[in-house]
C-alpha cells in the first residue's frame, strides 16, 4: 500500500527516483489544559499555532495545495453525541465511545463498501458494538487543485466499548481491528486509517494550515471541546499528493529525520520472532510486520512507539527506549538512571537523527528532543493551566501576566503533562521516576559482562608475529599495496589521524577499472545535506560512542533481568587479543563459533556463491543450536583457499538471518585481513557487523614500525603504541563517517546500510546487501570472485627468492604512476593542455580532447555516445555563438586562501570578461575588487559563497554580487566542513576572514542555523532580503536522493541548484572522503532533472553541475541530462598553470596558484587570456557537437536524453554490465500524464526569472518601486 495517490502520482519506475528517499520537515507542537477542562479554545489555539508556522511548510507546484497539515486531539464528545442522536443511539458515558477515521478510495464505491463491511464484521467479532458510519462534513473547494483531485472519501466509524473493558484494553482491541483491516486490504489504493481509538481522533489533509479549518466543518464547531491537541505543518521534498503522510500520526508528530531508519526497521523485523505478551495472547501475530519501507520514517517511529505503549510501557518509558539521551559522559545523572539507559541499550538501539517530538496517549502529552538537540522545542505554562509546546515561540499570543513558566528543551530532554492529574513533569523528574520502576542497576551488575574485566583494553603485540614472506602474501591477497604503506598507514600510526590529501579523485570508478578492486570500493558513503545536518564528531564527542554489546537479544515487549545479559565491548574495533578473549567467554553464557570464510581455489569463480550459501546455512544452524556469537574469519586463507570478500560475507549472513527472523539471536564479529582503513571498517558495520578485528591491519602496522629505520614515525614509536594509535585513527575516522549522516551511536549505525553501491548487479545486491541502492546495475558474483582470484594468484603463485618478500606493487590509486591505474589528468595531458592555453591553437585543444577520449572509460559519461536528431546535422554557422554559451560557465568555489590572491583574481577577471561567473569560495573577498580596475577589468566574483563557517561574510560582501551560493556540501568531502591550514592564513587572509594570522580555520560540518529544509528556506529568504537583485544558489552533492533534496530546495525558493560530483577537487580533505563519499555528477544531474520534472518544479530553478568537467563534450552531455550551467574547478586551475602535484594543503605550490607564501606566489604566471582560451575552445567544441546533433539552440539540448545512448566498451566485461537506462530515462510523459497536460508543456529548463514562490516582495522594495513609477509618470 503506497501513501501516494495512484492516479495523480507519476510512474517513476525505470528512473533514478526512489520513493524511500522522500523526506519531510515541519513545524509542530501541542496545546493542553492541565486541569483537564475541555474547551473549544484548545482547538482554536492549536489551529492558530499551526497557521502561524506556514514558513515551516511548503506548497505544491499549483501554489495552493499544501504539503500537509493536521491535528490529533481528544475525541470531541459533544459533536459525536449529536451524531449518535441522529443515528438513534445514546451512550451511557462519553468514554464508552470510540471513533475510527477512514480514508477510502473516492473513485471506488464498491471497494469502499467492502472495507466498511469488513470493518463492521471484525469489530463485531471482537465484541465491539458498531453504532454506525458518519459522513465527515468537508468543503473541497477550500483545497488546492491537486488536493481536491486526490481527496479520499472520509468517514467516521462510531463504536461502543463493551461493559467491563478498561480503556487500555479497548485501545488494544481497536489496534487489532485496524491491523486486520490493513492486512486484508493492503493492496487497495487510497485506503488508510488515520486513527481508530477510544481516546484520540485525527483531522489531517493535503492542505495549508489556514485551509484545514475551512475544509473540515467540525473544526469550526464550538462543540469541538477538548483538553489537548497536537498539531503539525509539513514541508515535503516532493509535490506528489499523499494524504496519509500528513501528520500527526496516531500518537506523535515528528520534526526531523531518522537517519538510521532502514536499520531500525530491519532490527524491529528481526525482533518480532521474540514477541510474546500476556496482553496480546494469541493475537501477537497481528503485532508483527508493523513497519514498512514504503512509509515515512516518522510513520515507522509512530508504529514503534504505539506497539511499546500498547504492550504496557508508559509514553515516557517507550520514548526513552527509542530516542534515548546521551548518557555515557553525562556527569549530572544518577547511577540509577545511567543503569536504566544501560539496561535498555542491551536490547534496543536508538532511532538516531534529529528529532523534535510531541506525542500523546489521549491523557498525557509529552515532548522530547534527540540526543543532539537539533530541533527546537519551547514551552509556556499559564496560571490557569494552559500549556503550549511548539517548535516556535510566539505561535500563539499569551499575555505575559498570565505566564508562570516558560522554557525550552535541551538535548535529550523530555517534558510530560498529564491532563488527568494536572501534573507537569520536567526531564529529571521523569527520568528518575522511570529509573525506579525496576532494580535496573542490579540487573545490569549481575548480568552484563565487561570484556575489559578479563583482558586488557590496551594494545598487545603478539609474541610470535606473521613471518615477513607470509605477511607479504597475505597483503597482496587482501589488496594492501606499497601506496597504502606509504600514504595510508603512517599518519594513522604517527598521529592517530587519517591521511589528508588534496585535489580530487580522477581514477576510474570501480566497475570501470581493469584492476581487481576490493568490494569496498564499489560502495559510496551517504551523507546528510539540507533536510538534516551532519554533526561535528569532535565538538559533539559527548554524544557519540563506539561501544558495542555481544550476545542475543530478548523479547522487546517484556522486562527481565536477563535482558541485560551482554558481553560489553568498550570499542567495537577489537585488538587480536581481545577477540581471543571473546572466544573464551562460554562460562558466562556467550557461546561462539568461528566460521571459515574462504572457498577452494579449485572451484574457480563459481565457488564464491556456493561458499556464501554454505556459510549462511551454517550460521543459521549455529543460532538454532544456541550459538550467540558468530565469528566470520578469513584466517585460513592459503594457496588452496581464497578469502571471500569480507563485506560480501558479512552482508550475506546478516541478511540471511534477517530473512529467517533470527538475526538477533547472535552477534556477528568479523575477523578480516581485508579491512584496514576507515571506509572499509565503516562498511562492515553498516552491513551488519557487531564488532571487527582487522588483524592484517595490525600486522601491517607492526611491520611499518619494524622497518622504520629512519625513525620517521618518532624515536619512541613501539609496536604497541602504533597499534593503539592505529585503532584510534580507525575509531576517529569511523565517528567522522557516522557523523556525516548525523548518526551518533554505533549501535544505530550497525546494519543501517548508509551507502550506495555503484556498479554492483541486482543478484549480488539482493543476496548480500538487500535494500541497498544500486541504480545502474553492474558486476555479479563471478566478476567479484575473479577479482579475488586475481589477487590470490598474485599472492600465492608468484615465486619469491629466498630471504625476500613479495613486491606489494603500487597501483597508483591515489597518486599517478605510469604503470598503474589510469588517471584522467596525467603529466602528458597537462603538458599538452598548457601548450594550448598559452597559444590558443585549436589543434592543440583537439589533441587534448583526443588524449582524454583515447583512454578506457573512467566515468559514466565515457559510457555514453551522442545520437543525432532525426533531421540530421545543421550548418555550424546556424548554431548559437560561443558568446551565449560562455555565459553558462562558472568557476568553482575556491577560496582566497586556498588560492593565492593572484590566481583568485585571474579567474574572476577572466570570467567577467566572457560574461561567465567566478565564485569567491568561503573566505571573503577584498573590497578593492568590488569596483572596476582602471584598465576596465573587474576582479569582483559575481558569485559570493556563504558556507558553514561564514568566514568573510558581511552585508557589504553580499550586496556586491549577482548570485549568493549557500554551500551545503562539497563534492570532495560531503558531510564535512572546509579547512584551511594555519600556515596558509597570512595577514590578508586573516583580515578577510576576521581571524588571526597562523590560526587553522575549520568550518563546522553543519550550518548552525540550518538543521532542516525550512531553516534553509529561511536563509534563502534572508539573503534575498539583503540583496534583492541576486539569485540564491544551493550547492548539493550527488548521492542517492539528491533529486528529492533538490525538489525541496526548489520549494524553498532557491533560484539555482548546483549538483556537484564526487570527483571535484579540494584544497585539503581526508583521503577516504575523496575516494568514497559522494556519487558521479551524471547520476546526480539525471536524478535531479527527473525528480524536478516529475514534481512540476523544473521551471522554477536553474540546474548547474560540476565534478571533473573538462571539455565541450562533457558540457553537452551534462546539458542533455538536464544541466543548464556548468562549473569548472580543477581544469580552470590547470588553465592558469597548475601542474597537479597535489600539494595544495602544504602551501608549497610550485606555480603559485594554491599558496599564500610570498616566495611561491612570485612564481605565478597565469593570465586571464589563458583561462579565456580554454573556455572559448570548450564553447566552440560544444557548438560543433550541437551542429552534428542537429541542434541550433543550447536550450533545445537540455533535458533531452534521446540525444544520448549507452555504448558497448570493447574488451571490458565489467563496464558492459552497467545499465544506464535509468540515467537516460525521459520522464516527461509520466509527468504530463500525472499533471493532466500535454507532454510538450512539461518544463525541462528554467522558465521564470526568479523563484520567489508565493512570497510577496518586501514592503520597502514595493514602496521604492511605487515611488519610481510615480516619478516616471510626472510631466
Amino acid at each position: 500500500m503506497t501513501p501516494y495517490h495512484h492516479a495523480h502520482t507519476p510512474d517513476t519506475r525505470g528512473s533514478l527516483h526512489r520513493w524511500e528517499n522522500e523526506k519531510d520537515n515541519c513545524g509542530m507542537g501541542a496545546i493542553a489544559m492541565l486541569t483537564g477542562e475541555r474547551t473549544y479554545d484548545v482547538l482554536d489555539l492549536a489551529i492558530t499555532s499551526v497557521c502561524n508556522m506556514t514558513h515551516r511548510g511548503a506548497v505544491d507546484a499549483d501554489m495552493k495545495t499544501g504539503d500537509g497539515a493536521g491535528i490529533l486531539t481528544q475525541i470531541p464528545y459533544p459533536i459525536f453525541r449529536r451524531a449518535l442522536k441522529d443515528m438513534g443511539h445514546e451512550l451511557a458515558a462519553d468514554h464508552d465511545l470510540a471513533v475510527g477515521v477512514f480514508f477510502l478510495p473516492e473513485a471506488d464505491p464498491a471497494g469502499r463498501k467492502q472495507i466498511q463491511e469488513a470493518a463492521e464484521a471484525i469489530a463485531t467479532r471482537r465484541g465491539i458494538r458498531v453504532l454506525g458510519w458518519r459522513e465527515v462534513p468537508v468543503r473541497p473547494d477550500e483545497l488546492g487543485e491537486v488536493a481536491r483531485r486526490t481527496q479520499p472519501h472520509i468517514l467516521h466509524l462510531l463504536l461502543e466499548k463493551p461493559a467491563g473493558w478498561d480503556a487500555d484494553h479497548l485501545e488494544r482491541q481497536l489496534f487489532l481491528v485496524r491491523r486486520e483491516l490493513e492486512m486484508q486490504f493492503a493492496e487497495v489504493d487510497g485506503f488508510y486509517i488515520p486513527t481508530l481509538s477510544g481516546r484520540l481522533i485525527s483531522y489531517k489533509g493535503l492542505a495549508q494550515p489556514e485551509a484545514l479549518r475551512a475544509f473540515y466543518a467540525d473544526l469550526q464547531d464550538s462543540d469541538y471541546q477538548i483538553a489537548l491537541s497536537l498539531y503539525h505543518q509539513r514541508f515535503s521534498t516532493n509535490t506528489f499528493p499523499a494524504w496519509p503522510l500528513g501528520q500527526p500520526f496516531r500518537m506523535l508528530c515528528h520534526n526531523g529525520e531518522i537517519n538510521t531508519v532502514r536499520g531500525n526497521r530491519n532490527w524491529m523485523a528481526s525482533r518480532e520472532e521474540f514477541f510474546e505478551s500476556d496482553l496480546w495472547g494469541d493475537d501477537i501475530e497481528l503485532c508483527k510486520h508493523l513497519l514498512s519501507h514504503k512509509e515515512s520514517d516518522s510513520a515507522s517511529l509512530d508504529h514503534a512507539l504505539e506497539i511499546l505503549v500498547l504492550s504496557g510501557r508508559s509514553l515516557e518509558h517507550a520514548m526513552c527506549m527509542l530516542i534515548p539521551p546521551a548518557f555515557r559522559h553525562d556527569p549530572d545523572i544518577s547511577d540509577r538512571l545511567r543503569a536504566f539507559y544501560n539496561y535498555h541499550r542491551s536490547f534496543a538501539e536508538p532511532w538516531d537523527g534529529p528529532a523534535g517530538l510531541v506525542y500523546t496517549d489521549g491523557v498525557k502529552v509529552c515532548a522530547s528532543l534527540d540526543r543532539n538537540g537539533l530541533r527546537p522545542s519551547r514551552f509556556t505554562l499559564t496560571a490557569d493551566g494552559l500549556l503550549y509546546i511548539g517548535s516556535e515561540s510566539g505561535a500563539v499570543v499569551i499575555p505575559n501576566e498570565k505566564i508562570v513558566r516558560r522554557g525550552r528543551l535541551g538535548p535529550g530532554q523530555m517534558l510530560s503533562a498529564d491532563t488527568g492529574t494536572g501534573a507537569l513533569l520536567l526531564d529529571r523528574q521523569i527520568k528518575e521516576a522511570l529509573a525506579k520502576q525496576q532494580p535496573y542497576a542490579q540487573w545490569v551488575d549481575e548480568n552484563r559482562v565487561e570484556l575489559k574485566d578479563y583482558i586488557s583494553h590496551e594494545p598487545h603485540a603478539p609474541a610470535e608475529d606473521i613471518a615477513p614472506l607470509a605477511l607479504s602474501r597475505l597483503q597482496v591477497a587482501h589488496g594492501i599495496t606499497l601506496e597504502d604503506l606509504d600514504m595510508v598507514f603512517p599518519p594513522m600510526i604517527k598521529a592517530s589521524q587519517e591521511a589528508v590529501y588534496s585535489m580530487g579523485d580522477d581514477i576510474p570508478l570501480a566497475p570501470l577499472s581493469k584492476y581487481p578492486r576490493l568490494v569496498f570500493s564499489y560502495f559510496k558513503q551517504l551523507f546528510a545535506q539540507v533536510t538534516n545536518p551532519p554533526i561535528d564528531p569532535i565538538r559533539e564527542w559527548a554524544v557519540m560512542t563506539l561501544a558495542a554489546g555481544l550476545g542475543p537479544e530478548r523479547n522487546l515487549l517484556a522486562e527481565t533481568p536477563e535482558h541485560a545479559r551482554i558481553l560489553q565491548l568498550e570499542s567495537a574495533i577489537l585488538f587480536e587479543h581481545e577477540l581471543e578473549a571473546v572466544k573464551h567467554r562460554e562460562e558466562h553464557g556467550f557461546t561462539n563459533i568461528v566460521i571459515d570464510t574462504t572457498w577452494p581455489l579449485e572451484q574457480g569463480a563459481g565457488g564464491l556463491k556456493s561458499a556464501l550459501d554454505r556459510i549462511c546455512a551454517l550460521a543459521e544452524r549455529a543460532v538454532d543450536d544456541g550459538v550467540n556469537v558468530i565469528i566470520l574469519s578469513d584466517r585460513k586463507v592459503s594457496p588452496e583457499l581464497v578469502a571471500i570478500p569480507s563485506l560480501m560475507v558479512t552482508g550475506a549472513v546478516h541478511h540471511h538471518l534477517n530473512r529467517a527472523r533470527k538475526r538477533l539471536r547472535a552477534s556477528l564479529v568479523v575477523e578480516t585481513g581485508e579491512a584496514r582503513d576507515t571506509h572499509q571498517v565503516a562498511c562492515l558495520f553498516g552491513f551488519g557487523a557487531t564488532a571487527v578485528c582487522p588483524y592484517l591491519g595490525y600486522a601491517t602496522v607492526r611491520q611499518v614500525v619494524a622497518t622504520d629505520n629512519k625513525k620517521k614515525l618518532g624515536d619512541d614509536m613501539s609496536a604497541e603504541k602504533a597499534m593503539g594509535n592505529y585503532r584510534r585513527a580507525l575509531e576517529k575516522g569511523l565517528l567522522k563517517i557516522m557523523s556525516k549522516m548525523g548518526i551518533s551511536v554505533l549501535n544505530s549505525y550497525q546494519g543501517a546500510q548508509i551507502f550506495e553501491a555503484v556498479g554492483i548487479g541486482s543478484p549480488v545486491i539482493d543476496f548480500c546487501f538487500t535494500g541497498t541502492h544500486s541504480r545502474i546495475g553492474g558486476v555479479g558474483f563471478s566478476h567479484l570472485a575473479e577479482e579475488s582470484i586475481i589477487r590470490h594468484r598474485a599472492a600465492f603463485e608468484t615465486e619469491v627468492p629466498d630471504g625476500e618478500c613479495l613486491d606489494l606493487g603500487d597501483p597508483g590509486y591515489n597518486r599517478y604512476r605510469r604503470s598503474g591505474e589510469r588517471h584522467a589528468l596525467t603529466t602528458e595531458v597537462i603538458k599538452n593542455f598548457h601548450t594550448f592555453v598559452k597559444t590558443g591553437d585549436p589543434e592543440k585543444y583537439e589533441e587534448y580532447v583526443q588524449a582524454g577520449l583515447a583512454t578506457a572509460p573512467s566515468a559514466i559519461k565515457d559510457l555514453l555516445e551522442f545520437v543525432p536528431g532525426p533531421n540530421g546535422p545543421v550548418p555550424l554557422e546556424e548554431v548559437e555563438p560561443i558568446e551565449t554559451i560562455r555565459r553558462r560557465f562558472t568557476t568553482a568555489a575556491m577560496s582566497l586562501g586556498a588560492l593565492s590572491p593572484e590566481a583568485h583574481e585571474t579567474l574572476a577577471i577572466a570570467m567577467n570578461r566572457i560574461g561567465g561567473k567566478s565564485d569567491s569560495g568561503e573566505g571573503g573577498e577584498d573590497t578593492r575588487r568590488f569596483k572596476p580596475y582602471p584598465n576596465g577589468d573587474w576582479a569582483r566574483s559575481r558569485i559570493k559563497q556563504v558556507a558553514s563557517g561564514r568566514f568573510g561574510v558581511s552585508a557589504h560582501y553580499l550586496v556586491n554580487c549577482d548570485e549568493i551560493e549557500i554551500k551545503m556540501a562539497q563534492g570532495a568531502k560531503p558531510g564535512e566542513g572546509g579547512q584551511l591550514p594555519g600556515h596558509k592564513v597570512n595577514r590578508l587572509i586573516a583580515r578577510l576572514r576576521n581571524t588571526q594570522p597562523g590560526v587553522q580555520l575549520i568550518s563546522p560540518p553543519p550550518h548552525h542555523d540550518i538543521y532542516s529544509i525550512e531553516d534553509l528556506a529561511q536563509l534563502i529568504h534572508d539573503l534575498k532580503e539583503i540583496n534583492p537583485a541576486a539569485h540564491v544558489t544551493v550547492k548539493l552533492v550527488s548521492e542517492s536522493g539528491v533529486g528529492t533534496i533538490a525538489a525541496g530546495v526548489a520549494k524553498a525558493c532557491a533560484d539555482v541548484i548546483l549538483v556537484s560530483g564526487h570527483d571535484g577537487g579540494t584544497g585539503a580533505s581526508p583521503l577516504s572522503s575523496i575516494k568514497y563519499a559522494g556519487l558521479p555528477w551524471e547520476l546526480g544531474v539525471s536524478e535531479t532533472q527527473q525528480t524536478l520534472v516529475l514534481n512540476n518544479l523544473r521551471d522554477r530553478v536553474t540546474l548547474r553541475t560540476d565534478g571533473g568537467m573538462k571539455n565541450g563534450r562533457d558540457i553537452v552531455t551534462a546539458a542533455i541530462l538536464g544541466a543548464e550551467e556548468f562549473n569548472f574547478g580543477t581544469i580552470a586551475m590547470i588553465a592558469m598553470g597548475c601542474v597537479y602535484v597535489r600539494k595544495c594543503h602544504l602551501n608549497v605550490c610550485p606555480v603559485g596558484i594554491a599558496t599564500t607564501a610570498p616566495k611561491f606566489r612570485a612564481k605565478f604566471k597565469g593570465t586571464p587570456e589563458m583561462v579565456i582560451n580554454f573556455f572559448d575552445a570548450v564553447a566552440e567544441e560544444a557548438r560543433q557537437v550541437m551542429a552534428e546533433l542537429g541542434v541550433r539552440k543550447f536550450d533545445d539540448l537540455i533535458g533531452r536524453p534521446g540525444y544520448l545512448r549507452q555504448r558497448e566498451i570493447s574488451g571490458h566485461t565489467k563496464a558492459n554490465t552497467i545499465d544506464l537506462s535509468p540515467v537516460l530515462r525521459d520522464v516527461s510523459a509520466e509527468a504530463a500524464a500525472a499533471a493532466g497536460k500535454p507532454q510538450a508543456e512539461v518544463a525541462r529548463i528554467r522558465g521564470v526569472e526568479r523563484n520567489d514562490g508565493i512570497q510577496k516582495p518586501a514592503l520597502d522594495l514595493r514602496i521604492l518601486q511605487d515611488l519610481v513609477a510615480a516619478a516616471k509618470g510626472r510631466p
